[in-house]
């Protein structure tokens, strides 16, 4: 196997960990007994949970290193309309995704349209979409020292602009932060998510600007990883990035503090920082020891990763919308008839893990008939 293929490896499997991660802690058997590591921060603060979407955004940006080469014989509007098309697509598929399937129960359990008015905008997907596409064009107009110094600015400005912006009262604050004020002037409540229990998205458009850190994060360690990452000071290099970030967000949460559903700075500093020393790690298993014995299940979720990740999504939605009786959902009698007897926690626990499998095995069979779904 050549080093190029390695990386490949080394990055479908870190891909691919993201996924298997981000659809156990999203399809919990009953969130409300949930082990607290895989439960996000309930505002400051971080668990390993709140690693999984940042480090789905560094996968992003990893790939993009290898994808920039092929634009290098294409024309400007070619490379245009490629990123333009990509960052499209994932963001409509996003859209939908949140409004599937297109009907929900009033409260007497019939059957209603799901109008438009009340459809959330914004979303994972759609971040994914809006980060690539920002974050595309500034590495392929921009030398890459151009782009951290723009990352950067990105950072501080966001830092800026929540302090002067926000509610001074309470700049920080989930309702009174200056991209919950934005949001409900360009979009309105109803287009919100409301899981918090009110009007507020953890995915808005103002906290798009610091995320898109993470992707540029991202391409610039899958660019150096190709150049320099196959030698052991490469990848001490990586490591002692990986650490000055640790050691920069932990500064920065003293004044600004990490925050996911903000996606604040120090919180970019932090995943970045944490997602190089992973990347070093499974670097020298699979490329310097020579384990790869382990790889091929992750492999196969990284290969098609957004997809399996849009197949969980739209499975636990119509596990949720289809009723096992007139009170219970599907999904919950399942949990309830098949995984709580082993007790609340490790119930919810093996029911997330199944499910997880359960697409896992669509990715398995997607892989051993090369079928790699491209967005």
């Amino acid at each position: 196997m050549t080093a190029t293929q390695q990386r490949f490896t080394a990055l479908d499997v870190f891909r691919g960990m993201t996924i298997c991660f981000m659809i156990i802690v999203n399809t919990p058997g009953n969130g409300a007994t949930t082990f607290s590591p895989l439960q996000h921060a309930h505002w400051n603060g971080f668990t390993p949970t709140d690693l999984v979407f940042p480090s789905f955004l560094f996968a992003v940006g990893n790939a993009m290193s290898f994808v920039m080469k092929k634009w290098t014989n294409l024309s400007t509007a070619q490379v245009w309309m490629k990123i333009l098309k990509r960052t499209a697509i994932i963001f409509l598929l996003g859209y939908l995704m949140y409004w599937f399937p297109f009907m929900r129960r009033n409260p007497a359990g019939d059957f209603v349209a799901f109008p438009f008015s009340d459809t959330r905008v914004f979303g994972v997907l759609q971040r994914i979409a809006l980060c690539y596409g920002i974050a595309s064009l500034i590495v392929y107009y921009c030398k890459p020292k151009t782009a951290v110094i723009i990352s950067i600015v990105f950072l501080f400005l966001y830092w800026i602009i929540l302090y002067v912006f926000g509610d001074a009262t309470d700049p920080l604050g989930m309702l009174t932060n200056a991209g919950t004020q934005l949001d409900k002037w360009l979009l309105g409540d109803n287009h919100l998510y409301h899981g918090e229990g009110v009007a507020f998205d953890p995915e808005g458009l103002l906290s798009t600007m610091p995320a898109v850190a993470n992707v540029i994060g991202g391409y610039m360690v899958g660019k150096y990883v190709q150049e320099k990452g196959n030698t052991y000071e490469g990848l001490t290099r990586l490591l002692l990035a990986g650490a000055a970030l640790l050691f920069i967000a932990y500064c920065w949460n003293l004044n600004f503090p990490v925050n996911k559903k903000l996606w604040t700075s120090s919180f970019v500093t932090l995943t970045v920082g944490l997602d190089c020393i992973i990347l070093a790690a499974l670097i020298y298993i699979i490329n310097f020891k020579q384990k790869t014995k382990w790889t091929y299940f992750f492999e196969v979720m990284g290969r098609n990763p957004l997809f399996i990740y849009l197949l969980s999504e739209l499975g636990a939605t119509l596990l949720y919308f289809f009723r096992a009786n007139p009170t219970t959902t599907l999904y919950q009698w399942i949990y309830n008839n098949l995984f709580q007897f082993t007790g609340n926690y490790l119930g919810s626990l093996l029911f997330a893990i199944t499910y997880m499998l359960v697409c896992w095995l669509v990715g398995y069979m997607l892989d051993k008939r090369k079928i790699y779904v491209r967005v």
